[in-house]
C-alpha cells in the first residue's frame, strides 16, 4: 500500500534515503486524492494483473506503454538520469507508472508547497496529473522496473519549475482544478 509523508528538506543525506522527520509526519492518502494523485494496487504476481492494467488503460484512454528498468546496469547515463529525474518539474500530460519490481519515490508539492514523499513498490500504480510539480528518485535499493503508460505518443519533456512554468496553461489548469480551495486540506 502506498505510504506518504512530508519530506524533511533539512536532512542532507542522499535523496534516495527516507527523508522522514523525527517523529515522522505522515500524509493521509486523502491528501493525495486532493492533489489529484490516483493510485491502484495490482500485484504483478497475479496472473490477471495485465487485465487489470488494460481495464484502467481503457477507462483512462491510455494507448501506449513501455517498460523501463532503472539501475546502474540497465540505464545508460544512470547517475545523470537520476539527477534529472530529481529536478522539480511537471509535464503537460499525466505521468503514469506501474511498478513491476523494485521501489522508489515520487515527491509532489502539497497545497502549502512542501514536498510530500510517496513511497512506491512492486504492484503499485500511480497517476500524477498534468501540471503537478514533482520529482522522482529510486530508494536505496537502486532498482526499479516500471511500466510507463501514455495517452498518446510519449511526451518526455519535463518543464522545470520557473516563473514561466507557473503560468503555463497546464499548470494553471492543475492549480484551478486541484489547489484552489486547498485550505480545507488538513495536511496543508
Amino acid at each position: 500500500m502506498v505510504q506518504a509523508w512530508f519530506y524533511n528538506d533539512a536532512d542532507a543525506s542522499d535523496g534516495r534515503e527516507l527523508h522522514q522527520y523525527t517523529p515522522n509526519r505522515p500524509v493521509p492518502l486523502s491528501t493525495l486524492d486532493h492533489l489529484g494523485v490516483l493510485r491502484w494496487n495490482i500485484l504483478p504476481s497475479d496472473p490477471k494483473h495485465l487485465d487489470q492494467v488494460d481495464r484502467i488503460c481503457e477507462e483512462r484512454n491510455y494507448k501506449n506503454r513501455d517498460v523501463i528498468t532503472i539501475s546502474k546496469e540497465k540505464l545508460p547515463n544512470y547517475e545523470a538520469k537520476l539527477k534529472s529525474f530529481f529536478e522539480e518539474h511537471f509535464h503537460e500530460d499525466e505521468e503514469i507508472r506501474y511498478i513491476l519490481e523494485g521501489s522508489g519515490y515520487f515527491d509532489v508539492r502539497s497545497p502549502g508547497d512542501e514536498w510530500v514523499r510517496i513511497a512506491l513498490s512492486a504492484g503499485e500504480m500511480i497517476v500524477l496529473p498534468a501540471g503537478i510539480y514533482h520529482r522522482f528518485t529510486l530508494d536505496s535499493t537502486n532498482y526499479l522496473k516500471a511500466m510507463r503508460l501514455f495517452k498518446e505518443d510519449p511526451k518526455w519533456t519535463p518543464l522545470n519549475r520557473t516563473a514561466e512554468t507557473d503560468v503555463n496553461p497546464y499548470r494553471k489548469e492543475y492549480v484551478q482544478t486541484f489547489l484552489n480551495g486547498a485550505s480545507s486540506d488538513p495536511a496543508r
